[in-house]
């Protein structure tokens, strides 16, 4: 493929703007030439605004519509000829009316869903010009659909009139009617989902005439349309999250998290197909590449190395406390690890009520929940300081117990659970870090950096430490936590190594998006994370996430198959796996070239935006908002080395442990396991299978210790 020259550049005026999907903004009638192919907006343009479905997304709808109503006619067609001569009653030359109307006006509906369907299946994602008649075809489609109401309500009024005709016939009527309006009431919900409110904002500037972007008035423009998409989302959210109160957490939270989709999806003209289908060709790309490299080469030390030993040592360490964060998630992941015994173990809880000299704090049910974390740490109740599971928009549960056989005081944070969580982590401004360290640069994620203080506030000023260590004070202080709760751990140990020099940290699968460079160096000589395979959320940050868009962009404009093959490929490749086909014009594999940009790249982009490079070895540009933040403490990184099939259904895999560096979770990996590999429970699996394999391996120094690799 012929590139466009250097000096190429995109000129949109105001009237090419149209805005997407809450947020997007696009370029609408813009279309750009690389040889013989021209690129355009993916976006489709129908009664003067975008929607948010592109014209090659009907191939599957248009599939299924068709499958339905040519059973629909045969079925029809059936009940006519064999019922015909039992029309001869009162009413009965109206339903054999309706039958021929309704059997003809089905024939015209199937010939335009098919050509859609055909045309649909044209083109590729960036090259939408063969399917340039869709829009046409569209109108026609919405169009026959009033002859169709028209007609399916004078088939029930018929029908209510009490037509006296062989039962069979008007049950068959009926019938018609019924699936008539269950059609008609599915395309206003599919009409209702494709729908964008900002999609006809541009309307009012349309007379207005062309203006460069670097204008002052394009720039005013652009602006209102990014204050229009955070309001879009600010209320889609409130929308979603209706129950869970109004306080200025919440609101504080609500509009964090608007700013934050409404910045992410401010400069891409994509639909949510085209991200599946390059979703799909990433996870084949990244298998591919992965697939044609040579063997990493792994550095191995002695048994009696002491990295090795301090290795060791952690995974013991994290194997120990990993029981801890998993309590605190309460009843609903101990009954999820244990479907069959989980609700007979601890229902007696659930209705007996106890009484504690200790102070136990909680919401509903924390007698299950506290019968959960008996059994998933093996402790006894009066090893229990505080339970909270007080649950709020930045305001986490914890617990605080005496862990005799480490001798320290564990506090572990829970990780997201509710709607509340979700927010605390998509609050992902950075804010600075209120802590006593000689760090400068103290810049945090600010959702859970507030859950951190909380915690804080109620260990210091509810005295819940000072009463744990006058129990116990030759322990030590050690605070754990998954995901989220990883996250707030390691910010709660941060703030409290000034008042406990010896605090320890164990965060599992925290979210890399945590701190500044400068605090990751500083957090590693207390924290230690775990991470376990290709697991998202240790790879989570907003940098990240600029960084997957980059890539998206880039492998779809790219592509040279309609989308409909790609998901195709990309589901069966996923479920069933297989050599990785990627799919691209680069037929020969010379997947470098995937780093140079395409004309039909720089058509998914608007000109302004700041978050994208072209450039793959170029960093992005932060916001001052969103800096680049970086995971805590050491990483522990664990990888499967068996085979446990792609959705890590089996048990039979088998593990290996190294030390790695951050740089090493800077780009987001796509696969089934992404999501998998973060459960907790996985990770318990995980842990105790590494161990029990290291454990067996002590006894045979001559096989080395082949779980366990040293980077």
């Amino acid at each position: 493929m012929r590139r466009a020259p250097p000096s190429l550049r995109l000129r949109l005026s105001a009237d090419d703007l149209v805005a997407a999907p809450g947020g997007l903004f696009s370029a609408r009638g813009v279309c750009l030439s690389a040889g013989d192919r021209t690129f355009a907006m993916p976006g489709m343009v129908l009664f003067g605004r975008r929607w948010a479905i592109a014209s090659d997304d009907l191939v599957f709808p248009g599939f299924f519509e068709l499958v339905v109503r040519v059973l629909w006619w045969i079925g029809i067609l059936t009940l006519y000829l064999m019922h015909r001569g039992k029309l001869d009653c009162a009413g009965g030359a109206l339903l054999s009316s309706y039958l021929i109307v309704l059997m003809i006006l089905l024939a015209v509906v199937i010939c335009t869903v098919s050509a859609i369907m055909c045309v649909s299946m044209r083109g590729t994602i960036c090259n939408p010009g063969p399917r340039k008649s869709m829009s046409k075809l569209l109108y026609i489609r919405l169009a026959l659909f009033f002859p169709e109401m028209v007609w399916a309500s004078l088939g029930a009024a018929w029908v209510a009139d009490g037509v006296q005709c062989d039962r069979t016939v008007v049950n068959g009527i009926i019938a018609t009617v019924v699936v008539s309006w269950i059609i008609i009431a599915a395309t206003v919900v599919s009409i209702i989902i494709v729908f964008d409110p900002l999609g006809g904002k541009m309307a009012p500037y349309s007379s207005a005439g062309p203006s460069h972007l670097d204008s002052h008035d394009s720039s005013q423009l652009l602006n209102g349309l990014k204050t229009a998409a955070t309001s879009v989302w600010e209320t889609r959210i409130k929308l979603l999250c209706c129950c869970i109160g109004k306080d200025d957490h919440t609101r504080v939270a609500f509009s964090s998290t608007a700013e934050l989709f409404s910045t992410y999806f401010s400069d891409t003209d994509l639909v949510p197909s085209d991200i599946a289908a390059g979703l799909a060709l990433l996870h084949q790309q990244q298998d591919n590449i992965r697939n044609n490299q040579e063997p990493a080469q792994v550095v191995s030390h002695a048994p009696g190395s002491s990295q090795e030993a301090d290795l060791d040592a952690e995974l013991e360490n994290c194997h120990h406390y990993m029981q801890f964060a998993a309590a605190a998630y309460g009843w609903p992941l101990y009954i999820y690890r244990n479907p069959l015994t989980g609700l007979c173990r601890i229902g007696g809880d659930c209705c007996r009520s106890r009484t504690t000299d200790y102070d136990l704090v909680g919401g509903d049910q924390l007698n299950c929940h506290f019968g959960s974390i008996l059994h998933t740490t093996g402790l006894q109740y009066r090893d229990f300081i505080h339970v909270s599971f007080h649950d709020k928009v930045y305001e986490l549960p914890f617990i605080v117990a005496l862990d005799h056989r480490k001798e320290s005081v564990v506090v572990a944070v829970r990780g997201t659970m509710s709607l509340q969580d979700v927010l605390t982590d998509l609050s992902a401004e950075s804010e600075v870090l209120d802590v006593e360290c000689e760090v400068q640069d103290r810049l945090a994620h600010k959702g859970i950096s507030q859950a951190a203080r909380y915690v804080y506030r109620r260990l210091i000023n509810d005295g819940i430490l000072s009463q744990a260590f006058s129990i116990a004070p030759e322990y030590r202080l050690v605070i754990v936590g998954h995901s989220l709760g990883g996250g707030a751990a390691a910010l709660l140990a941060t703030m409290l190594r000034a008042a406990y020099p010896q605090v320890r940290c164990y965060a599992f699968s925290p979210p890399r998006g945590l701190w500044s460079k400068a605090l990751h160096e500083y957090s590693q000589s207390f924290i230690v994370s775990l991470v376990l395979g290709k697991d998202v959320i240790p790879r989570l940050s907003v940098t990240n996430l600029e960084d997957l868009k980059r890539r998206i962009l880039r492998v779809v404009a790219h592509c040279n198959k309609p989308k409909y093959k790609i998901l195709l490929h990309g589901l069966w490749y996923e479920l069933f796996g297989g050599n990785p086909n990627f799919p691209t014009e680069l037929d020969g594999g010379d997947q470098e070239v995937l780093t140079q940009p395409l004309l039909g790249e720089q058509s998914l982009l608007t000109r302004w935006s700041p978050a994208y490079s072209f450039s793959s070895d170029s960093p992005l540009d932060s916001s001052p908002k969103y800096p680049p933040l970086y995971p805590p403490g050491r990483i522990i990184h664990l990888q499967e080395e068996g085979t446990s099939g792609r959705f890590g259904c089996c048990s039979a895999a088998q593990y290996s442990a190294k030390w790695s560096h951050e740089a090493e979770f800077s780009k987001i990996l796509i696969g089934p396991k992404m999501l998998t590999d973060h459960m907790p429970d996985i990770l318990m699996r995980a842990l105790d299978s590494l161990v029990s394999d290291r454990a067996a391996c002590v006894s045979c120094p001559a096989q080395g210790v082949s779980g366990v690799d040293v980077a």
